[in-house]
């Protein structure tokens, strides 16, 4: 393994961590700020619209300057962003370094897809995709438990402080471990837009928006859910918690594994299988056995298609990829604010804390729909090109003979 996808997985290490940390802290931001639950599930909605903005706007920047040095920039970024959090004085305030360090979320992804994959030979590029994710849901097992600890603990603010610190230590691992690859010659702004005019690019995004959406439908409120529902004691969500980063990494390393030999299939069998576990969480999160179980399901069925979602993508744009990966970081966090704004609308219009599972349900059947979609436009894509290119002229036959 080259000591180049450590350094990424540091870094997607702190990121996760940040990223994910705030829905054990939900109540505690609420309390402290004396908004609802659902108005503080805005720094969550926040925090993944700045990355879809930030994808395109840091990458598009990015082209000017090596892919290292980039990296080293967005991590800047995103420690100045949570150490904004840490010390915010309004709720306005920490919402803005919510987004100030959601800005570097998508490009650092993105950026770091298109490395990681340079990296290694091409049968092995999900892979080495997989391994820099490794470090986004290893903080789902480590860095948010241990941050949700903390926090309920000691004080939410302590926990931004701790994430800005791993933001410094990310930014020392990429300064020291990533080659200095130069930017690719003859790539600009305009060649890398091209990608987008492909339907199978825009398609894979749209999977990414809807499936994972799903996933952030239910995740999001788990806290007052498994709280007020389940019956979980505060501290229980930790350990739950837990349990949703161990299904991420289960996920995570069976999607790298198999996206490589049998992308679609895996895309099939992950999206269908999380609209249901999505469904029956309706009844299992009654049920606190059930309800971890559950909890565990949706992390490995949402992360098993987060390799073969980003590998789809750099296939399908391979002439210009990096600003297509990206975006495409981009658009898991676009599914994430919006099945977070539907899942605050279904709480707050009265129908109660599991009510968010059916939301995220419908978004995971709907980016099921889109994969057969791709499926079948990319079957006949390929047999419209084999008979162009052996076949013979239409209507050629009845000139013959």
């Amino acid at each position: 393994m080259p000591l180049a996808l450590l350094a990424l997985a540091i870094g997607a290490f702190g990121i996760g961590t940040t990223e994910f940390v705030i829905m054990g802290l939900l109540p505690q931001v609420a309390a402290d700020f004396d908004v609802s639950i659902p108005l503080a599930g805005y720094l969550v909605t926040g925090y993944a619209l700045g990355v879809v903005l930030g994808a395109p706007l840091m990458t598009a920047l990015g082209t000017k300057i090596s892919r290292k040095r980039m990296l080293m920039l967005l991590m800047g970024l995103f420690i100045v962003g949570n150490i904004l959090s840490a010390l915010a004085p309004a709720f306005g305030v920490m919402l803005a370094g919510r987004v100030v360090a959601s800005l570097a979320h998508g490009a650092f992804f993105g950026i770091g897809s298109v490395v990681a994959a340079d990296l290694v030979a091409p049968e092995k590029k999900a892979g080495a995709i997989a391994m820099m994710f490794t470090g986004l849901t290893v903080a789902n097992v480590v860095g948010v438990p241990l941050g949700t600890f903390v926090g309920q603990s000691m004080g939410w603010r302590v926990t931004f402080g701790i994430v800005a610190l791993l933001g410094v230590i990310g930014l020392l691992g990429v300064a020291k471990l990533v080659p200095d690859m130069p930017k690719p010659e003859g790539v600009r702004l305009r060649h890398e837009l091209a990608a987008f005019r492909n339907a199978q690019v825009l398609l894979a995004m749209a999977m990414t928006v809807l499936g994972f959406g799903g996933v952030f439908a239910a995740i999001t409120y788990i806290t007052p859910m498994m709280t007020e529902v389940a019956g979980f004691a505060d501290g229980s969500v930790i350990w739950l918690l837990v349990l949703f980063g161990v299904g991420m990494v289960a996920g995570n390393l069976v999607g790298g594994k198999f996206a490589d030999r049998a992308l679609m299939p895996l895309l099939y069998i992950s999206l269908g299988a999380l609209a249901v576990v999505l469904a029956l969480f309706t009844l299992t999160a009654h049920n606190k056995i059930a309800a971890a179980v559950t909890i565990m399901l949706i992390g490995a069925l949402g992360f098993a298609t987060v390799p073969p979602l980003q590998k789809r993508v750099l296939d399908q744009a391979s002439g210009a990829p990096t600003l297509a990966s990206a975006v495409n970081i981009g658009a898991f966090n676009l599914g994430n604010a919006l099945s977070a704004w539907l899942g605050g609308l279904v709480i707050a219009a009265g129908f109660g804390f599991t009510s968010p599972n059916w939301v995220g349900a419908v978004l995971a059947a709907s980016a099921l729909l889109l994969a057969v979609l791709s499926a079948v436009l990319e079957r006949r894509a390929s047999g419209t090109t084999r008979v162009v290119a052996s076949g013979t002229p239409v209507g050629q036959d009845a000139l013959v003979g």
